[in-house]
């Protein structure tokens, strides 16, 4: 498992330390019962040696001197033969042994003078002033974690204020009063995020007043048509100040989605609604003459109407702009939609054509810049194929 979190990082970090210290303080403890117990033998094995001359000596055992050592001699006899028993069960009845009984030290000396059972009392000490430091150890590091831990919630905060931001609201404030390196991160993402929000805003009001600005000479301008003598000329130029009417609402959808201010009508539709909706945005003379449709299973979309029409209207005009025939066939068939056109493949990979302002012969390069904003936003996606001379844009 990589472990990528800087959270999780720290957390592992003391932890391994707690698991050490725990680990240290455990070996201290059986290092000094190991010593204990080495020196007991050997206590025990002087005791046994003394012992076995003193009574050699005096004839005698000599009780002050066991008393002295911390040992004394068990002299019932019910627990003398219990011990006897135990000894025996385990094979140790010999001359000389040593074993745990009822968690007492019990020593047996049986030579050819006396038999004695005796219980060392000398027992390893609680290490109270080690535990005592290891314990603050333990707390110290404790408290060090949830210090770094706290330190780190204002990170949180920012990440959720990213977020926030990434999803298009630019109301949002992170500054702070502190002094470390994630205030100073967040006090500058803050002053970022002012210096964008004035950008955006500035430019909306440089492309609503654009906007406002080129409705009214067109309004003028469809006045003036409406004075033509010859039907035709006035249909004529109707239809070119409603092209560039409908092109100016276009402009202020894409403005919405780029600065993502657009609130979305989800309802489901039929795509070959959805198609017949958009060829009548394109507002060219007998549709069907540029446009062969094949529906071959018609399905149900759920998509906001306006922007998805949006969509399909720019891969229309596309594919109608640079077919060498001027024309092209969209299939709807297995939940997808096909726009195939004659001509020559792209030149570059298609994620090239989804940049704003690529460079382009026949327009401003935004056609399929629109197209994948608003496919982002509805979760689907444009694929591209090129086979036997034809383009196939298929949106999935």
């Amino acid at each position: 498992m990589i472990i990528t979190s800087l959270r999780s990082k720290i957390r592992v970090v003391f932890a391994i330390t707690l698991l050490l210290l725990g680990a240290l303080f455990i070996f201290s403890i059986k290092y000094d019962h190991a010593i204990t117990e080495e020196r007991n033998v050997a206590q025990e094995q002087a005791i046994s040696h003394y012992l076995y001359n003193y009574y050699l000596k005096y004839g005698k055992i000599d009780e002050a001197y066991l008393e002295a050592q911390n040992v004394s001699l068990i002299t019932d006899k019910g627990m003398v033969v219990q011990i006897e028993r135990f000894f025996k069960e385990k094979g140790e009845l010999k001359r000389y042994a040593v074993d745990t009984f009822h968690l007492k030290r019990i020593i047996i000396i049986n030579n050819d003078r006396f038999k004695l059972i005796l219980e060392n009392k000398n027992k390893p000490k609680f290490p109270l002033k080690r535990a005592l430091i290891f314990s603050t150890v333990f707390l110290l590091i404790i408290v060090l974690y949830l210090w770094i831990m706290k330190s780190l919630n204002p990170l949180s905060k920012l990440k959720s204020q990213i977020k926030t931001f990434s999803q298009g609201n630019l109301d949002i404030e992170c500054k702070s009063d502190k002094k470390d390196e994630i205030a100073e991160v967040a006090n500058e993402f803050d002053h970022a995020v002012t210096m964008i929000r004035e950008l955006l805003h500035a430019r909306q009001l440089f492309l609503r007043a654009i906007m406002h600005e080129l409705k009214t000479p067109i309004a003028k301008g469809r006045l003036v048509s409406e004075m033509l003598v010859d039907e035709k000329n006035k249909a004529r130029m109707h239809s070119i100040f409603e092209r560039l009417n409908l092109l100016i609402d276009e402009f202020a959808k894409i403005e919405k989605i780029t600065s993502k201010n657009f609130d979305l009508t989800i309802k489901p539709y039929r795509m070959s609604d959805l198609l017949e909706a958009s060829e009548d945005m394109l507002m060219i003379e007998n549709p069907k003459h540029y446009i062969t449709v094949e529906v071959k299973k018609d399905y149900t979309l759920d998509a906001d109407f306006e922007l998805f029409t949006l969509v399909i209207k720019n891969l229309l005009d596309n594919g109608i702009k640079y077919s060498t025939d001027k024309h092209i066939t969209v299939v709807i068939d297995n939940r997808t939609l096909k726009i195939t056109n004659k001509g020559e493949a792209l030149p570059e990979p298609l994620e090239n054509y989804f940049k704003p302002f690529h460079a382009s012969k026949r327009g401003l390069g935004l056609g399929l810049y629109i197209v994948k904003s608003i496919l982002d936003i509805h979760q689907m996606e444009l694929r591209y194929t090129y086979e036997d001379g034809k383009n196939i844009f298929t949106v999935v």
